[in-house]
């Protein structure tokens, strides 16, 4: 008998949307162009273009996020070129070096509160980035996680803010969204909103944390960048042969809200047990929920009881992690609650 395990370690865990089933079936019949001269993907361009509200982007589909931001980033690159970044970043951090290896560039990282870059500092920085000296790295791009690897939000302003002075001082800017989804719902702004119209270049969109199956796209509102995207995705090895599954995939996501309302539905599920965690004495939250993460501090030995099932969850230094699906289980997060609860009881 397979043990019952209640899994808060990504949102990738998770299965597939039906509705997203539906569609690699309904792709599935008959023949298709490969390398994405399909049908599928001219009508996933289309959707991208009415959901953006920019009859001019281009947007390619891969299977990864790695994928969509080193080649995202290397369509901005220059070929003695430096990415800002923050420190925590996921370009940063936990890519192994993708991004530097397809752009040749090197990542600049930036310290900043609340795990966000901050306009005034970044200015700063760019101001002694040496531009057009021969001996110094030359910036291009501007990189902005968006929701954090941490779970904080840039609002719209403060995207807005750092597009201007990335402009200001030639960058272009590349917007991480992995969680696209969970920082569109909890901003309840439009996709628009958060991207183009607040100066953002290029896009990497992720849809696989959110119900889809290895399912990413790169999102382009800079013509010249967009040119080069598909040489580089070529040679990148990024290029899908079979891509009306991804495309298919895409197109239906953002057919309808479905895509928010599961958004919507995981954030308010990671509120609910960071107020069910803190009421517990002992219990401490490493920062502000708001989009579908949460770290706390516990005690130990509630950690250890944990440790011992039936939960999955990471564990950063002193801090625990805990991602919710728009789908966990309400028996999980009792079962949890109930684990920390009865050890510090």
């Amino acid at each position: 008998m397979t043990e019952t395990v209640y899994d808060f370690r990504s949102d990738n865990v998770g299965g597939i949307a039906p509705e997203l089933l539906e569609a690699i079936t309904a792709a599935n019949v008959g023949t298709a162009s490969p390398y994405g001269d399909d049908d599928f993907t001219r009508g996933m361009t289309a959707r991208f273009r009415r959901t953006f509200e920019h009859d001019r982007l281009s947007v390619f589909p891969v299977a990864t996020g790695t994928g969509a931001n080193a080649v995202a980033l290397a369509g901005l690159a220059n070929a003695f070129g430096a990415i800002y970044c923050h420190a925590t970043s996921h370009i940063n951090v936990y890519e192994c070096g993708a991004p530097e290896h397809f752009t040749g560039a090197k990542l600049v990282a930036l310290q900043g509160a609340d795990y966000k870059l901050h306009p005034e500092p970044l200015a700063a920085a760019l101001g002694l980035a040496g531009r057009g000296n021969p001996t110094r790295v030359q910036p291009f791009a501007l990189n902005v996680t968006q929701p954090t690897d941490f779970g904080t939000l840039y609002t719209v302003e403060e995207v807005r803010a750092l597009c201007d002075v990335a402009h200001r001082h030639g960058l272009l800017v590349h917007l991480d969204g992995a969680r696209f989804a969970n920082a569109l719902a909890a901003l309840d702004c439009t996709p628009a909103d958060m991207t183009w119209r607040a100066g953002v270049d290029v896009v990497s969109f992720g849809a696989t944390k959110n119900g889809a199956m290895n399912a990413e796209a790169v999102v382009v509102f800079d013509e010249a960048a967009a040119a080069r995207l598909p040489f580089l995705m070529k040679r990148g090895g990024q290029v899908l042969s079979k891509a009306r599954y991804v495309s298919a995939q895409l197109d239906r996501y953002l057919a309808d809200d479905r895509w928010l309302e599961r958004a919507r539905a995981a954030n308010a599920n990671a509120r609910r047990l960071a107020e069910r965690l803190t009421a517990i004495d002992g219990v401490t939250l490493a920062g502000p929920v708001q989009v579908n993460m949460l770290f706390t501090r516990m005690p130990s030995a509630a950690v250890a009881a944990l440790d011992r099932g039936p939960f999955h969850y990471y564990k950063l230094g002193h801090e625990q992690r805990f991602v919710c699906r728009h789908d966990q289980e309400t028996a999980g997060m009792d079962a949890l609650v109930a684990a920390v609860a009865g050890t510090l009881a």
